[in-house]
């Protein structure tokens, strides 16, 4: 195993549950991120997907103590270049392309790239990829697809993201390949818009509970 994949999994293995972020103002992230930690919810992903998230990257590297804050939604190498120069400690993809490959082969920030497929998730193995995104996980066959894949792809472990809640989570926490979920119900928007960190704290702690 590299000494980036060990790195990647010590993140991933902090909790049960990854927050996955829409931030649409900068201002809010460093409280939702301090409410999140709060309630034990420490690896962070914050996706590329607002103007604000670079900056909102930035401002939670910088001032969350206790934080593993990552970028999502990195689609090029231009991206993956500046989540990291905003201080991203791990880069997730919701698929591959070779330039999202070729800037993490240049990096020591570890890249989470995203599978759908036995042939995506078997190419992701020969690029030297053990550790996976499964997106969209329910769209694409939910727990009883991934758990039929662990078996002929031993070895690969996933984080499935995509219409998980808490309901559904132990579903996907409960196979021998699921390593944690990561999901937006700890962060609602309407949470969030109220600033009411409490009621997100609370949400981590129900999230940060469930068995990895």
């Amino acid at each position: 195993m590299s000494a980036k994949t060990e790195t990647l999994l010590s993140i991933l293995k902090l909790q049960p549950v990854v927050p996955v972020l829409i931030v649409e103002d900068v201002a809010s992230a460093v409280p939702l991120a301090r409410a999140l930690v709060a309630g034990g919810l420490k690896a962070i992903e914050i996706t590329l997907r607002t103007p604000a998230a670079l900056d909102a990257v930035k401002a939670v590297a910088a001032e969350v103590e206790g934080a593993h804050v990552g970028a999502g939604t990195i689609l090029n190498a231009r991206d993956f270049e500046a989540a990291v120069k905003a201080g991203s400690t791990f880069i997730v993809s919701p698929g591959v392309a070779p330039g999202v490959l070729a800037a993490a082969r240049d990096s020591a920030v570890p890249l989470l790239p995203g599978a759908a497929t036995a042939s995506e998730v078997m190419t992701l193995r020969e690029a030297g990829y053990d550790v996976l995104k499964f997106f969209p996980a329910e769209q694409a066959g939910g727990a009883a697809y991934l758990k039929a894949l662990s078996s002929p792809l031993a070895g690969t472990v996933f984080c499935p993201t995509g219409g998980i809640s808490l309901k559904n989570a132990n579903d996907y926490l409960s196979l021998p390949n699921v390593v944690c979920v990561g999901g937006s119900w700890v962060a609602p928007k309407e949470l969030v818009a109220a600033g009411d960190w409490a009621g997100i704290t609370k949400l981590a702690s129900e999230a940060a509970a469930l068995k990895a």
